[in-house]
């Protein structure tokens, strides 16, 4: 019968969860936590009333408490939320307390909750949180729900007595350590765009962090306590709860999305978080893209309380600043950090409010929390005569110069709110998001960031592409365009609409000629602003050994000065992008180009005879390594077979290696040589086959049927019709069985060609399986656009559209089925979307400029291009 009796009021619970979390999710519910936590208190004191087990427990003589611990202790339940729970007993466990688990948590499993308790004597919790502090923390985070309250009281006051009082600084040195391995696992949130909202730096554990400090140090009871103690302004306080609920908010409702407690706010559940809290488009930004900005900078706010909290409070192991004085009147040092002396300090000398910051990077410590505040309440004073002193301006671009430190001060400068006050057009990018899977950073953060790369290729024992980084850097006579250039290069994102490096450029010479820069730095840095992508699309996108590429790139550029900053600048900007806007593949390509371009620059264009001495030349040496008289008429003869391109752009060893490719070919329809490169981690597959129509695009089919993904492609033919195609392509991820990877891969190829494989049917049974690595998506528009301005030779055909396994196999068959030969294949990456250039000709071997022509390719690519994801 009591068994009924729980199981009614379980699920009552139930029933009254679902009303509230209805409402949560109407947007009528702001006390969600709360009353979620008070539904829980009800379920247990109506289970201790009723309750048969309790009875023969001899509740007088061993007294028992049912104590709520951790984010129910602290009436932060989530909708998917453990419920944490202590049963302490005054004295040794009766017999019965498995019973009485069973009678009252049980029921709870069975409606879905996930309950973590304990059962536990008032000697054993307090032997057991000397012991182990996490044990300690959650009890002080606890709160009484029924049953002696006086055993609760009793519990609080020897926590207190008998470990609190005599080890708080071990205990807040332990909090403070775990404060830090956390930031390390699971990273910044502020600045990552699938952020932990809870374990995250600037997530809820931070803090909970300040709140169990502060609970150690001042006995707090609640909340609120952190502004009655001193520990937080009104304002800040306000701005904290604010902070809270809506992070709170997101939670809850990530929660009731993902129907299980998650913590970590993946790509594939914002667009329809952003659209359930009810964000709109505004100023060109998508709902999702708004959502994150406002969530970033809740968290930025919290972030910066608690590192604030812990250099104040938590940390009693203080910095030695041995010789480290401040000399400006107006500061003084204290506890370590930097602090102003009085506010009419700063009314009598507004230029303090930078000079901080200058002073903070040189000795290399923060401002103290009370600089912050007299910073923030004095901002402003940052008036248009503030930001064209020319004092001011030096001083801020010491602080642009200094060398790179765990500490950054642009990033205090940019919280503080000083850097929008001192450059307003920064404000448009405060954490703007850019919605897509290459952009890691919101735009400010990102902006930051470029910055330190830069300043990082000053560092002395730099290696390979950082080596060639930090000679550059060296080299360059007047660092300063390029710093400026690495803070403003993304300024243009504020705006809404495309062309941000137009717009941006133009906001650059606003800011700069504001600040008094000469004439000829404002220039300097509005070209860095403007090309700041031209290096990287073309490095990317074009075939960087036509020498028309490289010459393109030299008549827009025209100084090498510059284009070694235009250089660094693209490197710094693509590391603080992210890892898939920066990689080996990537770095090779830029740094061949970069030479190329530097060589036109210093040497002048390559003239058509240089060109055909180059090849003469290159003949020569192939043909005076020969050994006997008739190898080196097979090989002369073969080179007479070759393109004038061919021999141009490719080298005299690989030149050798294709002949010996072609020798073995014989009577098979092809024959193949994967060659591994160390150092961008490529393959290389080199095909020499009888040339036959669509042979590219059989070739990327069988890459893809095999999960090869294409990074690029040289295709040659020479005058005998044999065709010799270049991929190259990344490792098979399971590296372990390559070799048996490229045999399967080399059968299917064989059975394309020979008929015997039906790649298209194939490819269609294969892609369904497929995992897609993309779950998320913005709807932007497909685009087709040919070229047939920048390249002599060829039509450049770019296709921009979304990831899709089988996306270059389908291409290229439909550019042969309208009768083009592709020649150069580039496979890159255009945010979250791929950009696939082709280099190609029809099959008399003329470019396609006939409007009808290029109407007629548009609309046969853009009949099989995929469509975008649905959310």
């Amino acid at each position: 019968m009591m068994k009924n009796i729980y199981k009614q009021e379980s699920k009552f619970l139930k029933q009254k969860r679902e009303q509230l979390i209805s409402s949560l999710l109407k947007g009528k519910e702001p006390d969600f936590l709360y009353k979620n936590a008070g539904l829980l208190d009800d379920y247990f004191c109506k289970s201790f009333e009723k309750s048969i087990i309790g009875p023969k427990m001899n509740f007088s003589k061993n007294p028992y408490a049912l104590i709520a611990l951790g984010g129910y202790g602290r009436k932060e339940q989530c909708i998917y939320s453990d419920v944490d729970l202590l049963l302490l007993f005054s004295k040794k466990l009766p017999d019965e307390a498995e019973e009485l688990v069973r009678e009252i948590i049980y029921p709870l499993w069975d409606i879905g909750l996930d309950v973590g308790y304990a059962t536990r004597s008032l000697n054993e919790s307090i032997n057991l949180s000397r012991k182990d502090f996490e044990v300690l923390t959650s009890l002080l985070d606890a709160r009484f729900i029924c049953g002696m309250s006086q055993l609760y009281t009793e519990i609080t006051t020897l926590l207190r007595k008998k470990i609190v009082s005599g080890r708080s600084g071990e205990i807040i040195r332990w909090l403070v350590q775990r404060n830090e391995d956390r930031h390390l696992r699971f990273g910044d949130s502020t600045y990552l765009l699938e952020p932990n909202l809870k374990e995250g730096q600037g997530g809820l554990r931070d803090y909970h962090t300040m709140l169990w400090i502060a609970r150690i140090k001042s006995d707090l009871k609640r909340p609120r306590d952190l502004e009655y103690n001193g520990y937080l302004s009104y304002a800040d306080f306000k701005t904290l709860t604010k902070a809270l609920s809506f992070i709170w908010n997101v939670r809850n409702r990530l929660h009731h999305l993902t129907g299980r407690k998650c913590d970590q706010l993946n790509f594939e559940y914002q667009i329809k978080l952003a659209d359930a809290l009810g964000f709109k488009k505004e100023n060109g930004q998508e709902p999702v893209e708004i959502f994150l900005g406002e969530l970033h900078g809740r968290m930025e706010f919290i972030k910066e309380h608690n590192l604030i909290f812990l250099a104040e409070l938590g940390s009693p192991k203080k910095l030695t600043l041995k010789n480290k004085l401040t000399k400006i009147n107006g500061l003084e040092i204290i506890k370590d950090m930097l602090n102003i002396t009085s506010s009419e300090q700063v009314l009598h000398s507004p230029e303090l409010l930078i000079k901080i910051f200058e002073e903070s990077s040189r000795l290399k410590i923060p401002l103290s929390a009370e600089a912050k505040r007299v910073i923030k309440e004095f901002g402003y004073l940052v008036d248009d005569n503030f930001r064209s002193c020319a004092s001011c301006i030096k001083t801020f671009e010491r602080i642009l110069a200094a060398p790179p430190s765990p500490f950054n001060v642009l990033n205090e400068m940019l919280n503080t709110g000083f850097l929008t006050k001192f450059i307003p057009e920064i404000e448009q990018i405060v954490n703007r998001i850019q919605y897509d899977e290459y952009h890691l950073y919101p735009v400010d953060k990102h902006s930051l960031r470029t910055v330190q790369a830069v300043k990082k290729f000053g560092e002395p024992e730099k290696t390979g592409e950082d080596q060639l980084c930090h000679d550059l850097y060296k080299e360059l006579s007047n660092r300063k365009p390029l710093l400026w250039a690495a803070l403003l290069h993304d300024i243009g994102k504020g705006d809404s609409g495309g062309g941000h490096s137009k717009k941006g450029a133009v906001i650059v010479r606003s800011i700069l000629s504001r600040a008094g820069l000469r004439p000829a730095d404002i220039e300097t840095v509005s070209f860095l602003v403007l090309e700041h992508l031209l290096l990287i699309k073309t490095a990317t996108r074009r075939d960087v050994n036509e020498e028309e590429t490289a010459v393109f790139c030299a008549r827009r550029i025209k100084d090498p000065e510059r284009l070694k900053m235009l250089y660094l600048l693209t490197v710094a900007d693509s590391i603080s992008t992210g890892p898939k806007a920066w990689n080996d593949w990537t770095s090779t390509l830029l740094r061949e180009l970069f030479f190329k371009v530097l060589s036109i620059l210093e040497k002048g264009e390559l003239a058509t005879t240089e060109a055909v001495e180059a090849v003469e030349e290159k003949k020569n040496k192939i043909l005076s390594s020969t050994l006997t008289p008739q190898d080196r008429d097979d090989i002369k003869a073969c080179l007479n077979l070759m393109s004038p391109r061919y021999l141009l752009y490719t080298s005299a060893d690989d030149i050798l290696e294709h002949i010996r490719l072609y020798k073995l070919l014989s009577n098979a329809e092809f024959v193949w040589e994967v060659a591994k490169d160390s150092e961008s981690n490529t393959r290389t597959v080199t095909i020499c086959a009888k040339d036959s129509p669509g042979l590219s695009s059989k070739i990327a089919g069988v890459f893809t049927l095999n999960n090869i993904d294409i990074i690029g492609a040289q295709v040659y033919t020479w005058r005998n019709n044999i065709a010799l195609d270049i991929f190259n392509v990344k490792p098979p991820l399971d590296q372990i069985f390559e070799d048996e990877k490229w045999a399967r891969a080399k059968e299917n190829l064989q059975s394309a060609l020979s008929g015997d494989l039906d790649l298209k049917e194939a490819l269609r049974k294969k892609i369904p399986v497929y995992r897609s690595d993309r779950p998320y998506t913005l709807e932007r528009p497909h685009r087709v656009e040919v070229d047939n301005k920048t390249s002599s030779f060829f039509t450049i055909i770019e296709v921009f559209t979304y990831d899709f396994p089988g996306l270059l196999f389908n291409i290229t068959d439909a550019l042969f089925r309208c009768g083009l030969d592709v020649w150069i294949a580039k496979i890159s990456t255009k945010v979250d979307q791929v950009v696939d250039v082709f280099y190609v000709r029809d099959f008399d071997g003329q470019k396609v400029d006939s409007p009808g022509n290029v109407k007629a390719i548009k609309t046969a690519i853009e009949e099989v291009l995929p469509k975008p994801v649905d959310t």
